[in-house]
């Protein structure tokens, strides 16, 4: 089943939004430069996957790119894996993020209500260049690994552009990562630089980390230098941290550099190593090159988010999640960054809210998680602060339901391009996502990214049209993992990717592009349910389930009915209810009926088990995967991998599973 066709988009842009829109000027220039005819933006997509080598070298150009192109866009272009981009160019990442010396913002900062600061680009280039130095004076030179266990503060952007700056290649962490989940993924790449804070705030709480950090320490031999980053405490013992030095000492003899040593290399030096959520084994360690990130980061920030010189860019995330490396690019348009760590939710849950008030924020980025529950909070920012500046909300993490797209309409902001984008860590950013000069309909992602050719597939690997099937990439794009760390050969890196369709990238999510070209999500394919052989997306029951107010969340899996049987699959589904409330006949009944009046008899679980808690990985995404295989009796490999791994226990050896 699919979401109910819409009448009318919620929101239209006006001719004013449209031709202000970096994405025309964009598209005009393109058509002077390569005396073409781009009406629509059908057709501007469809040039942008039919010739990659124009559509590339235009972003190439539009995003004033500091480097030297060279003459060849793409070879092996039909290869995949193995297409190269721009072989023969070179650039620095860096150089192309610290365009700016003056003492306008850089970025903001907010640590809860506790700590608030600023950054000029002056004094960023500045922090950047004495950091380097200190870097280079550690030995760190290109494709060494500099690893940040680190909150999203000014430091931690600091730190990955001085070793970008360097070519050494950047990992990061999130503090709230248990020792032997830093270890499963720093480990595997033996950091030379380990950089960390003393701690951080949460829900108004110092949460300690330097005896964390002194295991982690101990169990990286690799790491020769640990900088320890003061933020929550006055006063540091690190004595008993190996290699340690506070960031004062670490830089102080380096405050005479005024000027950054960009390495030029390479358009597929690695630059970024990132991880998958790892809640099925150890986590994979996903390199992704310079060149790519830079000129896909610009594409989507500049065209599809239209962010400006000048604007104020927020979204709420941590440094183990994609949307920080993606947030960070914003440095390359001009804009602001809003940078925001510790809960969304502490006080009367509207701090988000409060800095975007404060700030003028023109981009609000968040999670569909977040706006469901800010939804059945009863937020109303438009009647609380003014958010005359928003004009682009970005939502991911997982589907945004027509409900939450209304929602925001309503009580957010009426005039605002709702963009809800979908990617992942695989590719450090979109393969579908929002437009400024689109209309944007309830429950759809607006556009197919520029220069992305994707499709949904049948299972036997025909394109299909409102239809459900399998998300994939038909073409090379430059923002491709370099491959895996450590894979030798690239065999995990094709298995993971290429397996299904041979030259096809399928990305794992369960998809269907709409009547009006945009795309809806339903769930990843590996946790889609198959009850008598017919497919559903979890994303149409958690829409159904979440609407009644008794729900806090839910979280639904196919469990093997009768057991041990993996012919079939019965749906059970457990529910996260209001403090004080009990899962009663009633509310079942509910249940049951609200599903299957909106949905269809085979998506109506077999059972329904309250929780007290439902499993999420750090950046909030419910892990159906690891609770069907403790629902199963199956091990979970890396629990570390979850923001709260205690939640797993309640799904263990439930009586009202074995019936």
């Amino acid at each position: 089943m699919s979401y109910p066709i819409a009448e009318r988009p919620l929101w239209v842009p006006d001719a004013g939004r449209i031709a202000a829109a970096n994405i025309t000027a964009f598209a005009r220039k393109a058509e002077s430069r390569w005396g073409r005819s781009l009406p629509d933006y059908a057709a501007l997509h469809a040039w942008s996957v039919g010739e990659p080598a124009e559509f590339w070298t235009s972003v190439w150009e539009f995003g004033e790119v500091r480097g030297s192109m060279g003459r060849v866009v793409l070879e092996d272009g039909d290869c995949m894996p193995g297409a190269r981009w721009f072989p023969e160019a070179s650039l620095n990442f860096a150089e192309n993020l610290l365009r700016s010396r003056d003492d306008t913002d850089a970025m903001v900062f907010w640590g809860e209500d506790r700590v608030k600061n600023r950054l000029s680009h002056g004094d960023l280039y500045r922090q950047v260049a004495h950091f380097a130095a200190a870097l280079q004076e550690q030995g760190v030179v290109a494709g060494d690994r500099v690893a940040a266990y680190m909150p999203n503060m000014p430091d931690t952007v600091v730190v990955m552009l001085a070793a970008a700056s360097l070519g050494a290649i950047f990992s990061s962490a999130s503090p709230d990562f248990g020792v032997q989940g830093v270890l499963d993924r720093f480990g595997q790449i033996e950091p030379k630089v380990l950089v960390a804070v003393d701690g951080y705030y949460y829900n108004g709480k110092i949460i300690d980390c330097l005896d964390r950090l002194a295991a982690i320490t101990d169990g990286l031999p690799s790491v020769k230098r640990v900088v320890v980053v003061p933020y929550v405490h006055a006063h540091h013992d690190i004595s008993h941290v190996h290699h340690a030095r506070m960031l004062a000492d670490f830089v102080q003899p380096f405050h005479n550099e005024t000027e950054i040593p960009f390495v030029r290399l390479p358009f597929a030096h690695p630059l970024y190593i990132m991880y998958s959520s790892g809640t099925t084994g150890v986590p994979k360690c996903i390199v992704h090159c310079a060149g790519g990130v830079l000129l896909q980061h610009l594409k989507e920030l500049r065209l599809h988010g239209d962010v400006k010189p000048g604007d104020k860019l927020f979204y709420f995330t941590t440094c183990g999640w994609m949307m920080w490396n993606w947030l960070a690019s914003g440095l390359a348009t001009g804009a602001t960054l809003l940078l925001y760590d510790g809960s969304p939710m502490i006080g009367d849950g509207a701090i988000l809210f409060d800095y975007a008030h404060a700030e003028g924020a023109t981009h609000f980025g968040t999670s569909a998680k977040f706006i469901d529950g800010i939804a059945k909070a009863g937020l109303r920012p438009r009647a609380t602060h003014d958010l005359s500046a928003l004009r682009t909300v970005f939502s991911t993490g997982s589907p945004l339901v027509p409900e939450g797209f209304e929602y925001v309409y309503r009580e957010i902001k009426s005039d605002l391009c709702l963009s809800s984008i979908s990617g992942g860590t695989d590719i450090v950013s979109c393969f579908v996502l929002g437009n400024p000069t689109l209309p944007v309909w309830p429950g759809e992602i607006q556009c197919k990214g520029l220069g992305m050719a994707v499709e949904v597939f049948d299972e036997t690997g025909t394109s299909v049209l409102s239809e459900k099937g399998e998300l994939v990439c038909t073409r090379p794009f430059p923002v491709m993992p370099i491959g895996f760390w450590n894979d030798e050969g690239g065999a995990k890196y094709r298995a993971a990717y290429f397996a299904r369709f041979d030259n096809v990238w399928c990305h794992g999510d369960y998809s269907e592009i709409t009547a009006h070209g945009g795309v809806i999500i339903y769930g990843r394919s590996d946790a889609t349910l198959n009850p008598g052989g017919v497919r559903i997306g979890t994303a149409e029951i958690y829409r159904q389930v979440e609407k009644l107010e008794e729900v806090v969340e839910s979280l639904v899996i196919g469990q093997q009915w009768p057991p041990g049987d993996a012919s079939d699959v019965r749906v059970v589904l457990f529910v996260k209810l209001g403090e004080g409330l009990q899962l009663d006949e009633a509310l079942t009944d509910r249940i049951r009926q609200t599903i299957r009046d909106n949905t269809t008899p085979r998506h109506v679980p077999a059972k329904i088990v309250q929780v007290t808690d439902i499993p999420r990985t750090k950046s909030g995404k419910v892990v159906e995967l690891a609770v069907r295989s403790v629902v199963h009796g199956e091990a979970v490999k890396n629990a570390e991998a979850l923001a709260n791994p205690a939640a797993l226990d309640q799904f263990r050896a439930r009586p009202e599973l074995q019936s």
